[in-house]
């Protein structure tokens, strides 16, 4: 059948199985809002607020479903506003495709009016970028750009389209999906040897990463801790990769992380990383990093191993995949001494924060215990953000959803609203700093034009929490820039938007604040309003032994 292009386009999404799309329309890409119009019944289109908001909107839809996100631009700022999304996306692997539309081919490199080069601006940020010149070329270059997104390590992929080939014409044949193709280099003798090195050792620990996440196998890695008897922890972005209600998990690693963790690993004899990078948060000084024990690295991306971390032995493969070929082959381990050991670790050295007043901590473990650990947990990027993952127990896959790599202000609440498009009967929460907040609030407008029923939960402390906590520990509190002394009243501003408003400033106002907000089932707003001085801790100084974690008790008792 003959098809223009903006046809084409939204035939190749419905293909490709899209259901949701979030955008904001303009003059070069208004032939696929017009294809858009005509096929509302089928696709639906989500009208953020702001561009940035549809890519943090796509991120959180595709990490909370499992489904490649889509977002969609026109030319120019609308374009480069999707940028610190797509990255955002990049750096924690988040299969998405941007759809953006340019001036037609004869303006090209001319200087033309919102003319940009959008593939060139986003070539280190996406795993491939397109621009399609021909109409014969848009409908294979759209499904490649699916398939890169959703295959191997998943990532952002861009497709931008010259306005004159959205409305050319050609013939569409309809195409089934490609199947995903794991990207597997290990061999049996692989296999061989990550078992033998897993019977062997005596103090094992798991660390468990984004890619845990990202190949859905949490019974794989749950299995295999029971196997080892080990203990397990994760980094951010393994957050319900492994279920922090077990005995076996001791929370997360680095320099947010747990002592217990930090300290485990430092003692422990193998490490076994599964789908995680070993980033710089995580490891603290690689020279001290876990230094006496052995290192196997499985993971789906050959380039990550031996990147930051040396390992000992590597399984490059889909990590469901390898594991569930992996445990076939290990036999039932048992370290009650070292298990004990961990478990000597935890009890002293527990997660506490100063029960007296109201604190996020309080905040988030109310929200846990409401919720019964089964919400949809968002963030921006902060003390908050540490605090969420730190005192709300994650039990399932897809449930804490944050910006991990790149550690992007202003990315929770489009993400939220993603979330709870992409599974509109779980409940979604957004935790953000106020300083976070203000940079993207106008996403509440969204919500509210779409009744999507999201809670943004402002942790308001007056200041750029993490930041002045750097300059109180290492910049002789000269606060710089960081004190957010200003008339800004949150709660008026989510009504001004359509939204309904709770202040708290007291511990007995949580908890009913929390059911309120899910009874109204519509978008809500409570704001938080804690000291501006509290402290994500345990902490480790950048570049120190993760082993180096320090307390509030361990500054007090040295006289700090």
């Amino acid at each position: 059948m003959e098809l223009n292009g903006s046809e084409i386009v939204v035939e190749c999404l419905k293909e490709q199985g899209v259901d949701t799309v979030f955008g904001y329309p303009g003059g070069a890409i208004l032939n696929i809002y017009d294809a858009l119009y005509k096929h509302s019944s089928e696709i639906r289109h989500v009208l953020t607020s702001h561009e940035q908001g549809a890519a943090h909107a796509a991120d959180g839809y595709a990490r909370a479903t499992g489904k490649v996100g889509v977002c969609m631009a026109t030319s120019g700022p609308g374009a480069t506003n999707l940028v610190t999304g797509i990255a955002t996306a990049f750096m924690d692997s988040i299969p998405i495709v941007a759809i953006t539309a340019n001036v037609t081919l004869p303006l090209l490199g001319k200087d033309s009016f919102q003319e940009v080069d959008i593939a060139g601006v986003t070539m280190p940020i996406t795993k491939h970028g397109y621009i399609v010149k021909n109409v014969e070329d848009l409908a294979p270059t759209l499904r490649k750009a699916f398939t890169i997104a959703r295959t191997g390590r998943p990532g952002p992929v861009l497709v931008d389209i010259t306005k004159d080939v959205t409305a050319a014409v050609c013939e569409f044949t309809p195409q089934p999906v490609a199947n995903r193709v794991a990207d597997s280099k290990y061999t049996e003798s692989d296999l061989t040897q990550a078992a033998e090195m897993l019977c062997k050792a005596k103090k094992p620990y798991l660390m468990v990463g984004g890619g845990t996440i990202l190949s859905g196998a949490f019974d794989e890695v749950a299995a295999l801790a029971e196997l080892l008897d080990a203990p397990v922890c994760d980094t951010l972005m393994g957050k319900g990769g492994f279920d922090g209600h077990s005995d076996r998990y001791t929370g997360m690693l680095g320099m947010h992380g747990t002592k217990s963790s930090n300290l485990g690993v430092s003692e422990c004899d193998l490490l076994v990383a599964l789908g995680a990078r070993f980033s710089d948060r995580v490891i603290g000084n690689p020279k001290t990093f876990a230094k006496d024990a052995k290192i196997l690295h499985i993971d789906i991306d050959a380039a990550e191993i031996n990147k930051n971390i040396r390992s000992d032995l590597s399984l490059v493969g889909d990590l469901k995949e390898v594991l569930t070929a992996l445990n076939q082959r290990v036999t039932k381990q048992n370290h009650p001494d070292w298990m004990a050991h961990i478990a000597d670790l935890k009890a002293k050295f527990p997660l506490k924060y100063d029960e007296s007043r109201l604190s996020c901590p309080y905040v988030i473990e109310k929200i846990d215990e409401v919720t019964e650990g089964k919400a949809i947990i968002t963030t921006d990027v902060g003390q908050h953000q540490m605090w969420a993952a730190q005192f709300y127990r994650y039990s399932r896959p897809r449930t804490f959803l944050s910006s991990g790599g790149l550690g992007t202000m202003g990315y929770g609440l489009g993400a939220c609203i993603g979330a709870q498009v992409g599974r509109p009967d779980d409940i979604c929460i957004n935790i953000a700093g106020d300083g976070c907040f203000r940079m993207n609030m106008n996403e509440l407008a969204t919500a509210s034009r779409y009744g999507i029923p999201i809670i943004q939960v402002v942790i308001n402390n007056h200041v750029l929490g993490m930041v002045r906590q750097w300059q109180t520990l290492f910049y002789g509190k000269r606060y710089s820039q960081t004190i957010l002394e200003d008339q800004v009243d949150y709660c008026k501003v989510a009504e001004a938007l359509g939204c309904a408003a709770i202040r708290v400033t007291e511990k007995d106002e949580v908890e009913p604040a929390i059911r309120k907000a899910i009874e109204l089932k519509k978008p809500v707003l409570i704001e938080c309003v804690i000291p501006e001085d509290d402290k994500v801790f345990p902490m480790v100084p950048a570049g120190s032994p993760i082993s180096d974690a320090f307390d509030a008790d361990d500054l007090a008792a040295k006289g700090e």
